[in-house]
């Protein structure tokens, strides 16, 4: 982790900096994919699979026997856990159901606000190095919730050309319409644009590599709706003096792990708890099964020593972090203060972890300081909130005048006309 001692704020920006990738490449390589499925529907995909997955795939979707079998595959113990999850991600998601009334503006006008589920939505599970089941639970539960009519569920295939058993399980346990064997930007390309078995969906929701976060915006820029901006995972830990050093170290590494594009940012006000934290970091990373990873995401990394409070939390706002975890004494002023970022966590004993799995709130969340302008997905990413208006003859007499004088003096006399007709009608 590269180390700065009180930054000035003119450095500010270059710190805040993520990893940077070859973008323009990685969306040339992504085009052609779009197009060929777009074009050729499942004779593509099915190449893509063979060449990128390495497997031959002669019907993509999960049968109902091997949804079935998936029971039998997982233990006991994760079916339990999953289920302690579903129950918190159920109760914090039906909480956020809006209540909408018709509201009289003004006499004989009223306007009401309703909220319609988006009725095909499609969800891409990544299942390369870390299956994330998980995932399936944070879009399809919401989705669920929302009433979307049509759920599709997309995950790529292992050598065996099988999904892992607990996506399939957590996916046909919550209500998930239809799940099929294919990843990558094909998968991608397939909800977007529809294939002869892939039904094509109005949104595309799920977390995934440089090849499919590339393959969801170029589909942004063709119409096609996106649930956010997300690119490769992060965290930034706040730390000081009664910060529990293992806690700390551990928070950094959970994110380390995600992907060698992951980065991780530690945030204290004194240089001794700074190196406490990477001397533990450095113990925890020697024993971790994917220390290759996080190895290298730490490469890209930083931790930054602000004395000065107000100056710490301007940084945070600045760089707007995926996750951020508050691990000090006066969390309490930190929180009321931060106002960027996807989803934080308050206290010694709120790992980061428990928002990824079972707390409740969801971890589909901006990246890449995103987190200025975007929420994490919630209940409103699953629905469209459509408006409504009734007038009557009171009503439109009452706000008639002001309509046509608005109207003549944008020039657009055929607005005008529209309410000139009906008031002389109403006279």
């Amino acid at each position: 982790m590269k180390i700065y001692n009180n930054p000035p704020v003119k450095d500010w920006g270059k710190i805040a900096k993520r990893p940077v990738f070859e973008t323009e490449v990685i969306e040339e390589r992504v085009k052609p994919v779009l197009k060929k499925v777009k074009d050729y529907g499942d004779i593509a995909l099915k190449e893509f699979t063979l060449n990128f997955d390495g497997v031959e795939i002669d019907s993509f979707e999960v049968t109902d026997s091997e949804k079935e079998n998936a029971a039998s595959l997982i233990s006991d113990e994760l079916k339990q856990s999953i289920d302690i999850a579903r129950a918190n991600i159920e109760k914090f998601h039906q909480s956020q159901r809006s209540h909408f009334e018709v509201i009289e503006t003004t006499p004989g006008v009223k306007c009401w606000q309703k909220n319609i589920p988006i009725q095909k939505v499609g969800l891409y599970i990544p299942g390369g190095t870390a299956p994330l089941f998980s995932t399936v639970l944070m879009l399809a539960i919401p989705a669920v919730i929302a009433g979307c009519e049509e759920i599709i569920l997309c995950s790529p295939p292992n050598k065996e050309g099988r999904i892992h058993p607990a996506i399939i399980y957590s996916a046909s346990l919550v209500g998930v319409t239809r799940i099929f064997k294919v990843g990558g930007a094909q998968a991608i390309a397939a909800l977007g644009y529809g294939t002869e078995s892939i039904p094509k969906t109005y949104k595309i929701f799920g977390p995934g590599n440089q090849y499919v976060t590339a393959a969801k915006q170029l589909l942004s820029k063709d119409g096609i709706a996106i649930d956010l901006p997300a690119g490769p995972s992060e965290v930034l830990v706040v730390a000081d003096k009664t910060t529990n050093i293992e806690f700390a170290a551990a928070d950094l590494l959970s994110q380390a792990e995600h992907g060698v594009d992951s980065q991780v940012i530690l945030l204290t006000n004194n240089m001794d708890v700074l190196y406490d934290i990477q001397s533990a970091m450095n113990k925890q990373l020697a024993v971790l099964p994917r220390k290759e990873i996080a190895e290298k995401a730490i490469a890209n990394s930083k931790a930054i020593v602000f004395e000065d409070f107000k100056e710490s939390v301007d940084f945070i706002n600045e760089y707007a972090p995926e996750h951020l975890i508050i691990s000090t004494k006066n969390f309490e002023e930190y929180s009321a203060n931060i106002v960027n970022a996807g989803s934080v966590f308050l206290g010694y004993y709120t790992p980061e972890s428990a928002g990824d799995y079972a707390s409740g709130t969801n971890h589909t969340l901006p990246t890449n300081g995103y987190a200025k302008a975007f929420s994490g997905v919630n209940l409103d990413a699953f629905v469209k909130k459509v408006t409504f208006q009734q007038i009557s003859k009171e009503g439109l007499k009452n706000i008639g005048e002001a309509i046509q004088v608005m109207a003549e003096n944008e020039s657009l006399h055929a607005h005008k006309n529209a309410v000139t007709l009906r008031l002389n009608d109403v006279k």
